[in-house]
């Protein structure tokens, strides 16, 4: 019987992206992402070397896979970054694990993560956009690009975060459905991309 190296490969990913964003990095070991994948751990150091390598690559994965459902490569006026906004809180409502395994790798931060030079180009394109924009006078210029891409992203992933903190507010407002989240994401990156006066 032939081994299903890439059945296999899917299962290990799959297990780690688990416990990586559950646990974080150091709250989990290779050998509980062996057990969950239902694999020797000889198999997940074969296929991905050691948890720092693994956690990256789940990590990067995820990311391009954001990147690519959620573009942002031209700018034409606030509407735009107000659905780049919408559009980045609707894939993680339904892929919480993005913004827990950042938040995890966040907490560990050492000044420097695997590949990150390729990672920030992801970012910086999109902030690229925005200047492109910003120098055409079509969105808010007062806020430099990349800050400006950071706060539309975290205003899309903070819920996907910290739920509990949404949880908490969420008590104040009676009715905290994610479409009243999502419309307040769009609302507010609409009005900090807008062009002052």
């Amino acid at each position: 019987m032939a081994w299903d190296v890439e059945g296999t490969k899917r299962r290990i990913h799959a297990a780690a992206l688990a416990e990586f964003s559950q646990f974080g990095a150091a709250g989990t070991s290779i050998d509980k992402i062996a057990k969950r994948a239902g694999v020797n751990r000889e198999r997940v150091y074969n296929y991905y070397g050691d948890k720092a390598v693994l956690f990256s690559k789940v990590i990067r994965d995820e990311l391009d896979k954001l990147a690519e459902n959620v573009p942002l490569r031209q700018v034409d006026g606030p509407d735009d970054l107000a659905r780049f906004a919408g559009a980045a809180f609707d894939y993680q409502q339904d892929h919480p694990e993005v913004a827990r395994l950042l938040l995890w790798e966040g907490l560990a931060d050492t000044g420097t993560v695997q590949d990150e030079g390729e990672r920030a180009a992801l970012y910086l394109d999109k902030a690229r956009a925005v200047a492109a924009a910003q120098r055409a006078g079509l969105v808010n210029s007062s806020i430099e690009s990349a800050h400006l891409v950071f706060l539309l992203i975290a205003l899309a992933s903070q819920w996907w975060a910290t739920p509990q903190m949404a949880r908490m507010l969420a008590a104040e407002l009676g009715d905290d459905s994610p479409a009243r989240r999502r419309a307040a994401v769009v609302q507010a990156a609409r009005r900090i991309a807008a062009c002052e006066g």
